[in-house]
């Protein structure tokens, strides 16, 4: 049989990763590269919970890394190209497609740049959502937790278009990233992603697609056009979007037969690429988390979660996600926070000292970036009890990791309530494969074992196993997981109970969130 590569493409939270692999799943070269203007904090205010993304920090860095991994494999054997990033991470497009902001008079406008997943923006309008919800003869946050979040599509592009009279006016459509980059590849017109759609946007085939026009009028008529202009239909990951286009072809350096995969989001990849299967759950650990779950199809609703959608990660189950909106972030906070001075402090250093200490004085709540799950409510804040005069640093990491575990101990509670099996954890993304601090305390709050993928690129993997099936050399996704997917490699059992401590965490939860 002829080689074959494919190429996954991860867009993350801070940068793009390519990763270029064989039939197999061999990983023959990987190239990563920042975003430049986000690294310098460009169009985004921490303080007002705006991060916004420009998409040249997207292209430029893309060719990058696509031209990277190339130097390292011959071209000319790529058959397909999947592609995952955040979601929902939004933007306003033109007529053709195009963000407003690669356009002159935008150029430098945040709200005509890809609204980050993160971004908490959009509060009011996403309980305007829900309270037309709730109103509702149909109840359209059903398959969605059950709330609808500031952190999804309609919140977002209802914030904008309120926001800016000049965006408002040009804005054709909203868009998702992988979306819109899949369609840059491939010179076509948007497909709308089925894993974005259902999990992001309250599409549910039940009621045909996206709400109906009534609903939107209800929140605001401003969105009547732009339900309209979406379209009813959706697909999966690992359908054909179309071929490369000729100028994409020739800027990066890729034959014209390279297929081009509709995209997800990045989590529901990395659990593809993790190899998940019926009663495993996938924990992608990195800045923030997702945790997935696959089952037959399932027509009851889940509430408090992130969603339920037919074929969102593997074709013909129903795939269900679960997570925290912020987990790394809040580590990355506290070492800033202590970076204040102009002292260097390292992670690492940190752990090993956190990690000498039997337990912590000080407990923590992990909503630095309110809670996405279980039950959507982005108004909680974290919080730190138990200082004292003699309080550490690394008492109070040890509190914050200690609380962003048992942040999705929560999580879990919430699935097995709701008689869903979990036999086995799988877990990846940075988080998994640098902190065995974090994976051991994650391992005794699940009391589960926790194993961890051996590929650090599960979502560009994931990606790739994807652009595979759209070029045909696989016939589903899951022929290509047992040809391409990671071993586990390093197993974290349980050393210890942590109920006492996880009930007192429950306990400072549940008075917080009355107070609030």
């Amino acid at each position: 049989m002829q080689k074959e590569l494919f190429i996954g493409l991860d867009f993350g939270s801070d940068s793009v990763r390519a990763l270029l692999v064989d039939r197999e799943g061999t990983e023959v070269a990987s190239s990563v590269a920042a975003y430049p203007r986000w690294g310098e904090g460009k169009f985004s205010s921490a303080a007002e919970n705006r991060f916004r993304q420009h998409p040249l920090d997207y292209l430029e860095c893309m060719k990058q890394v696509i031209r990277d991994v190339l130097e390292h494999g011959d071209a000319k054997l790529v058959r397909g190209i999947g592609v995952d990033t955040t979601g929902s991470t939004v933007c306003a497009v033109d007529a053709s497609g195009r963000p407003l902001s690669l356009s002159e008079p935008f150029a430098s406008d945040p709200d005509a740049m890809f609204v980050l997943w993160k971004d908490h923006t959009a509060i009011e309008e996403a309980e305007e959502i829900n309270a037309a919800a709730r109103k509702s003869p149909v109840d359209y946050t059903g398959f969605s937790g059950g709330k609808y979040s500031c952190e999804w599509f309609w919140s977002k592009a209802l914030h904008v278009l309120r926001g800016n009279g000049k965006v408002r006016q040009a804005a054709f459509s909203f868009v998702e990233h992988c979306d819109w980059i899949t369609a840059y590849l491939a010179g076509v017109p948007v497909k709308r992603s089925r894993c974005a759609a259902g999990h992001k946007a309250l599409w549910h085939g039940s009621w045909g697609g996206l709400p109906p026009e009534g609903f939107f009028a209800a929140v605001d008529p401003l969105l009547v056009p732009f339900r309209a202009r979406m379209g009813g239909e959706t697909f999966t990951a690992g359908t054909p979007l179309g071929r490369i286009a000729p100028e994409r072809a020739a800027e990066l350096g890729l034959p014209l037969e390279t297929v081009i995969s509709v995209g997800a989001i990045d989590c529901h990849v990395g659990a593809a690429g993790a190899g998940i299967r019926p009663g495993e759950m996938v924990k992608i650990l990195g800045t923030s988390t997702c945790d997935l779950l696959v089952v037959p199809a399932l027509e009851r609703r889940i509430p408090g979660i992130c969603g339920q959608v037919d074929g969102s990660i593997l074709p013909g189950y129903t795939g269900l996600e679960a997570g925290q909106s912020a987990f790394g972030d809040i580590y990355a906070w506290f070492r800033r926070f202590l970076e204040w001075s102009g002292a260097k402090v390292t992670l690492p250093e940190l752990e090993k000292e956190a990690a000498a200490l039997p337990d912590s004085p000080v407990m923590a709540l992990d909503w630095m970036n309110g809670r996405r799950t279980p039950y959507d409510n982005p108004f909680l804040q974290g919080a730190l009890f138990g200082l004292t005069l003699g309080t550490t640093p690394p008492m109070v990491y040890r509190a914050l990791v200690e609380a962003t575990v048992f942040g999705s101990r929560a999580i879990f509670d919430r699935f097995r309530e709701e008689g869903l099996e979990i036999k086995n954890i799988r877990a990846a993304g940075g988080i998994a494969k640098k902190s065995p601090f974090v994976m051991q305390f994650c391992a005794d709050a699940l009391q589960m074992p926790v194993s961890v993928v051996e590929s650090e690129q599960t979502c560009a993997l994931g990606a790739a196993m994807f652009g595979a099936v759209a070029a045909g050399s696989f016939p589903d996704i899951l022929s290509a997981q047992e040809a391409m997917a990671p071993a586990c490699g390093k197993v974290y059992t349980p050393r210890r109970s942590c109920e006492e401590r996880y009930a007192r965490y429950r306990e400072y939860a549940q008075s917080v969130e009355r107070l609030s």
